[in-house]
């Protein structure tokens, strides 16, 4: 069974929990939010991290800022809640699923600001459960539509984590080897390290050890030679915006490997829920890139690595171009081939 990453505790008046994933594998350990600042902080500092989990977490940010003060009237109680979705916006830029659900929680609010302020907050919190209950949702589809795409005896390597650690429920990428493997399929996984922060050998390999998934820890520098060497069959990977040509944003590295994918002729996969479609954005040029802390680099964990005094670049996110892209897996189905047309006609089935 999947981990619950991101978990309300208690009714109008309750707390989130989520699990401090800057401390896996080493420690299992959960942390209790009880305000926005300290979801914000969480949410920066990358102790809830992964597209779709932090649209979720997002999601109970405003039941939070509705918690105090307790006694006021649903004017200020809506102040206090628009006040925390601006707040929220500026935790982490490049992750559409942030926005996306903090504009659903913003309109719920609006729209029920005529209500008690018990009523009000009550309002909330369902709303927060539902956005989670969605993605529980999305993600078990995401595993059945990916599976199909994994071949018996199939060489698979994956990118940064997009299994139950990035999401509410189980998975993107890793949902469909979860499937998989439930399916009966015997695959093998490579798991690219994915520096800095390493959340492939860290939560992904995690991940797939407890789900009994045979998979070997790779350096991100030898993806060519394993791809050279015919291990891997396929490419899949999660995404954290994707315009809506089809141009998609991961995990820095992960342009590397469609480039290096199309190389050898391996299909390379993502696989993403429509709320990481961002049609606002004609094309991945328009995707805000992330810049993380040069320390996270010179001195990955505590331990410094460089010399003081080099200069760091470290986009936290690449855009792979939709031409490298075989296919899009969506709770909608699958998207082949994508580009604006065909991810405007999928988006609109029911």
């Amino acid at each position: 069974m999947p981990v619950k990453t991101v978990e309300w505790l208690g009714g109008i008046d309750g707390a989130l929990r989520i699990i401090d994933q800057t401390r896996l594998p080493g420690r299992f350990r959960t942390l209790r939010l009880a305000s926005v600042d300290r979801l914000w902080k969480a949410i920066r500092r990358l102790e809830v991290r992964g597209a779709p989990a932090i649209g979720v977490a997002a999601a109970f940010g405003p039941v939070l800022a509705a918690q105090k003060p307790r006694a006021a009237d649903t004017k200020s109680l809506l102040k206090n809640v628009l006040a925390a979705t601006r707040l929220l916006a500026g935790s982490r830029p490049t992750a559409v699923n942030l926005f996306w659900a903090l504009a659903r929680c913003r309109r719920l609010a609006l729209a029920s600001a005529h209500l008690s302020p018990r009523r009000f907050r009550e309002k909330l919190l369902a709303h927060a459960r539902l956005i989670l209950q969605e993605d529980c949702a999305v993600c078990r589809k995401l595993g059945r539509f990916g599976a199909r795409l994994i071949p018996d005896g199939a060489g698979v390597l994956t990118h940064c984590n997009a299994g139950a650690l990035a999401t509410a429920g189980c998975g993107t990428a890793l949902a469909a080897m979860f499937q998989a493997r439930a399916d009966g399929k015997k695959f093998h996984v490579f798991v690219g390290e994915t520096r800095p922060l390493l959340q492939g050998a860290r939560l992904t390999a995690w991940e797939l050890l407890r789900a009994r998934i045979d998979c070997t820890l790779i350096c991100d520098s030898l993806a060519a030679q394993v791809m050279k060497e015919g291990r891997v069959d396929l490419v899949m990977a999660g995404a954290d915006r994707i315009a809506a040509n089809g141009d998609a944003a991961n995990k820095v590295g992960t342009y590397a490997l469609a480039v290096l994918a199309r190389h050898h002729r391996i299909p390379f996969y993502l696989v993403a829920p429509t709320s990481t479609f961002d049609l606002s954005l004609r094309s991945g040029a328009g995707i805000p890139i992330e810049q993380r802390p040069a320390r996270e680099v010179i001195a990955p964990f505590g331990h410094r690595i460089a010399p003081p005094g080099v200069r760091v670049y470290s986009p936290a996110f690449d855009v792979t171009p939709r031409r490298y892209i075989t296919a899009i897996v969506t709770e909608k189905g699958i998207i082949r081939s994508p580009n604006r047309a065909r991810i405007a006609k999928a988006l609109r089935r029911p």
